[in-house]
């Protein structure tokens, strides 16, 4: 999967082909459709890989005695530092995932491949509200600012625009969003 999500994120999912897949594995084509029958079922499968390796990360910051806004910190970090270490991993979320919907639309529908992270979010929004952080608020809404922040700050740094590392806006971010979650 990891191979494949290289090649999506690299040479775009549409001209990427099971063929070049099985080539960079060095494995036979036919070998590779024992595996996935087709592209579009290998693509649901690396959203799925990429929501459980987030939603895994986020669960770890979501068990720890910290306050809500360290929890924000924290998971601003997770996010630019998979930006940073595995770029193909949120590349293809916001290029692939967000922007090639037809593919994901049987068995994905919503949020159900990506539903590992969404629900370590939602937690994280949760437990929020129940400490009185944050404000009981619509979860589409919260998700949306939060994310959409992250999203647009590391698609601003891949077409390099952003004169600094991700990592420098991390406290400012985390501000930002905290405020605009609370109380």
């Amino acid at each position: 999967m990891q191979k494949a999500l290289e090649l999506f994120a690299n040479k775009g999912f549409y001209t990427t082909t099971i063929p070049d897949i099985a080539a960079a594995l060095k494995m036979s084509v036919g070998n590779m459709y024992n595996y996935f029958k087709s592209k579009d079922i290998l693509a649901k499968e690396i959203i799925r890989y990429i929501s459980a390796y987030l939603g895994q990360k986020i669960r770890v910051i979501n068990e720890e005695d910290i306050s809500t806004k360290e929890k924000t910190k924290k998971i601003i970090q997770i996010y630019f530092q998979t930006a940073i270490l595995k770029p193909e991993m949120i590349d293809y979320f916001l290029r692939i995932y967000l922007s090639t919907r037809e593919v994901f639309k049987e068995d994905c529908e919503g949020m159900v491949c990506v539903n590992d992270f969404v629900t370590e979010i939602m937690i994280y929004f949760e437990e929020g509200v129940k400490c009185g952080d944050l404000r009981d608020q619509d979860f589409f809404s919260a998700f949306g600012l939060f994310m959409g922040y992250l999203g647009g700050m590391v698609f601003l740094k891949g077409e390099d625009i952003l004169p600094k590392e991700l990592d420098a806006y991390v406290d400012d971010i985390t501000e930002n969003i905290y405020r605009a979650l609370s109380k």
